[in-house]
């Protein structure tokens, strides 16, 4: 399909009700909210034609807003607890808009808990759909700094540890393990159509993205939103740099 004549929307899906850290999707990362970051990736995704929020808060809403996305419907609360799967929020978004006369090619989901993503992570993952017909979905991961055969142990009720996942070759090397990958929260695409049928996202054919592990940082603790902060700030510095340099 032509470039031109696909749409692809994209999705960031932010609740109200963290608990590991408060209003997380709206606290302020280098004097921004942190939702703000997800949506201006989206806006510099080179295939992107419609940048959506779901959500179930006023605030996350006004935020979105202001970022430049659309709030067209509020997310059920029985969708924005702890305990109900995003995959099913998914679900949701895809059924209102397709009730609402809204027929589109690629789902994009860009959690605003990555705001180290690069617009190009974005379209890597589109990409993979564009370029492969036989793929569900596709994920963005990063190489796995330990490996569970190796150097990741499980512990019994008295505190013993044993390696967590025994491996024949009994490695003694973390270089000669086979690669590992950790999925990332950056960004992941899927086909409308099997979002609506399928149980889950692994039900599929999923394709991977490789992306470097310094992009892939999710905000789950007030450390990392400091870690963020700090990386930000100092992108923006050396930005400013930058440009003085120019102007000279």
């Amino acid at each position: 399909m032509d470039k031109k004549e696909l749409k692809v929307y994209g999705f960031v899906f932010a609740r109200g009700g963290s608990k590991g850290v408060k209003n997380k999707n709206i606290r302020l990362v280098a004097g921004r909210p942190l939702i703000h970051y997800s949506v201006e990736a989206a806006k510099r995704s080179c295939f992107i034609n419609r940048i959506i929020v779901s959500t179930d808060n006023k605030d996350i809403e006004k935020a979105a807003l202001e970022a430049g996305a659309e709030v067209p419907f509020l997310r059920p609360r029985d969708l924005a607890s702890d305990a109900s799967p995003e995959w099913l929020s998914w679900q949701h978004a895809v059924k209102t808009l397709k009730k609402a006369g809204e027929e589109f090619d690629i789902f994009v989901s860009i959690p605003a808990t990555s705001p180290l993503r690069t617009a190009e992570d974005i379209d890597m993952c589109i990409k993979v759909l564009i370029e492969n017909n036989d793929a569900d979905g596709a994920i963005t991961v990063c190489r796995a700094q330990r490996h569970p055969s190796f150097n990741m142990v499980v512990m019994d009720d008295n505190g013993f540890a044993t390696i967590a996942v025994p491996d024949k070759f009994c490695f003694s090397r973390r270089q000669d393990v086979p690669s590992m990958y950790d999925i990332t929260t950056v960004a992941y695409a899927a086909r409308p159509g099997f979002i609506l049928s399928a149980p889950s996202l692994f039900a599929g054919k999923i394709k991977a993205v490789v992306i470097p592990g310094e992009r892939s940082l999710d905000i789950d603790t007030e450390f990392d939103l400091k870690v963020a902060d700090l990386i930000i700030n100092d992108r923006l510095k050396k930005e400013s740099k930058k440009w003085e340099k120019e102007l000279l």
